[in-house]
């Protein structure tokens, strides 16, 4: 097959390469001259993705994986279009599709007959139907179900691990037609692998939901229900934490029965999609209460927990305080959302001065980000624990000379190792 892959960021990327490593005529698309360039040269553009710099090095030399900013060089004769340009949400939690509708457009104006066109990005529910079904018609002169078929599959992979969760999870599709969904199985079963998973009553594999509505809302789905869980366990906490009760110890307790599943307290829910999708579900099902009251205990997370510190150390006036962690979770080289923002200017506005740490970024990048960087070794009064990066685990107080409160906000360290400091983790007292 002939494949075009619609923006080649930390999914779109390792979706192409897995599309040609099956041995498919693999074509990215991308906006960006500089991501182009190094896809073609077989040089990953962003760090941190398993064996991906190890396949682009096989797959671009021999033909089967290039890159370019020109649709018109990707898309016409294409057997399959898969599309995985971001979504955002603007402030008042609205979709902003400015994106989207743009490279739809490019899309097609040089969509031809005979096509499959995959919707990836995750979506409020009925967009595939009411938004890009008469886009892509009214652009390209064809009728969706008899000239081209137009789906919706959701990514469900985690940057970091693309390969391994393509392999482990189900791929869901739901097409605007019985033929459109037939096909998207057909293309679906061709370009991935999967693994054994005899606990699924369906077994692994390609599983048709039988519209793009439902495909649309299983994505928001098991999305949302992460950000309600987490939102149950940040509540149970705070609570947990004014009555001198473990919380840690009662969640290890509830779980140890099947039938609980509460997730793990932490200072934020950071990234591109748990602090986002349940908007999108709002957006569809604003009378939602559930959805929305955890999204803003979620949201409160990081106020709450320099309030901790502000518990532990005093009035934070005129103190140094840093915060480990840009990223929103460890590992992983990214801000979105990240509870970096909401503690620096919660730290900020009480009178301290607020540092950031992060191996993951240099001393240049973090200032473009608008934060004041922190070297180990360097004095400081405080420090907040914001992303679980595995070097955190190895802290102690030598490498924070003059901490005086060690507020842990994603339990990476334990009180034995702060011997004179005080320390403090989400739900204890």
């Amino acid at each position: 097959m002939k494949i075009a892959v619609i923006a080649l960021g930390k999914i779109g990327l390792p979706l192409a390469v897995q599309f040609a490593s099956k041995g498919h005529e693999v074509v990215g698309v991308d906006v960006n001259q500089a991501v182009v360039d190094l896809v073609n040269e077989a040089k990953e553009p962003f760090p941190g993705e398993a064996h991906l710099q190890e396949m682009l090095s096989a797959l671009v030399p021999a033909g089967k994986l290039r890159a370019t900013t020109n649709y018109a060089d990707a898309v016409p004769g294409a057997d399959a279009v898969v599309l995985v340009v971001p979504l955002f949400v603007d402030k008042d939690a609205n979709p902003d599709f400015g994106w989207m509708d743009t490279a739809t457009a490019e899309l097609a104006s040089h969509l031809t007959p005979n096509t499959l066109v995959a919707y990836e990005t995750t979506l409020p529910v009925g967009t595939t139907r009411t938004r890009w079904k008469p886009a892509l018609e009214a652009g390209s002169g064809l009728v969706e179900g008899k000239d081209f078929h137009l789906v919706f599959s959701p990514e469900r992979v985690l940057t970091g691990r693309v390969f391994e969760d393509l392999r482990k999870y189900p791929k869901l599709v739901g097409g605007l037609s019985d033929a459109g969904a037939a096909k998207a199985v057909e293309f679906y079963e061709a370009v991935l692998d999967f693994d054994e998973r005899p606990d699924l009553v369906r077994g692994n594999g390609v599983w048709d939901l039988g519209s793009a509505e439902a495909s649309e809302l299983a994505k928001l789905a098991e999305t949302t229900y992460r950000d309600v869980n987490i939102g149950l366990a940040n509540q149970f906490a705070r609570f947990a934490a004014t009555t001198g009760i473990d919380i840690y110890q009662v969640i290890a307790a509830s779980n140890s029965q099947p039938y609980s599943h509460i997730h793990q307290p932490g200072i934020a829910v950071g990234g591109h999609c748990i602090p986002v999708y349940p908007r999108l579900y709002l957006w569809n099902d604003p009378e939602a209460t559930v959805v929305r009251a955890a999204r803003a205990a979620n949201a409160d997370m990081p106020e709450y927990t320099i309030g901790l510190l502000e518990g532990a150390f005093g009035d934070l006036t005129g103190a140094r305080v840093v915060v480990l962690g840009a990223a929103y979770r460890g590992g992983v080289k990214e801000t979105a959302f990240s509870g970096v923002f909401d503690a620096v200017e919660s730290i900020t506005r009480r009178g301290g001065t607020a540092l950031v740490h992060d191996p993951l970024y240099t001393d240049a990048e973090l200032e473009k980000l608008g934060f004041l960087p922190y070297h180990f070794g360097e004095a400081v009064d405080a420090a907040v624990v914001q992303a679980d990066h595995s070097e955190y685990r190895e802290l102690t107080p030598a490498d924070l000379p003059g901490v005086k409160a060690f507020i842990d906000g994603r339990r990476v360290s334990t009180a034995e190792k702060w011997d004179g400091v005080t320390y403090r983790v989400i739900g204890k007292a």
